[in-house]
């Protein structure tokens, strides 16, 4: 599987690289939202770890973007966030636009390896 991580946090990165990179897949990072979506526009991955909080571009904004150009549908976006959570209307607003899940940070290795697992399985049985 193909995998980017969008995060301006360095070390956030690093954990999900070993982790993905532990399960053989090949990983990807870009350290904001602008320079996340240029690769998500010219590219293919099979998920994107997307972090809501960053400088730059929102992980919010990347999503409208990708919703606009007829592109969220391409891979499977992750919205990583520590905040956000708990807000049932804008979770199921996040689903209704095509984003696969949300995963909680401070991120939890076995979580994000739960995550990698259940998006291969359904990468494989498509």
């Amino acid at each position: 599987m193909r995998v980017l991580g969008v995060d301006d946090n360095a070390d956030i990165l690093k954990l999900v690289q070993m982790t993905v990179e532990s399960l053989g897949h090949t990983f990807e990072s870009a350290p904001g939202g602008v320079p996340g979506l240029d690769k998500i526009r010219n590219n293919q991955y099979d998920m994107v770890l997307l972090d809501l909080s960053m400088p730059d571009m929102t992980g919010l904004e990347v999503i409208d973007v990708l919703v606009d150009e007829g592109i969220i549908g391409k891979q499977r976006v992750v919205l990583f966030t520590a905040s956000y959570l708990g807000m049932e209307d804008l979770e199921n607003k996040l689903h209704e636009k095509g984003v696969h899940s949300i995963l909680a940070k401070p991120a939890d290795i076995d979580q994000i390896m739960d995550r990698l697992q259940q998006i291969e399985s359904e990468v494989e049985s498509t």
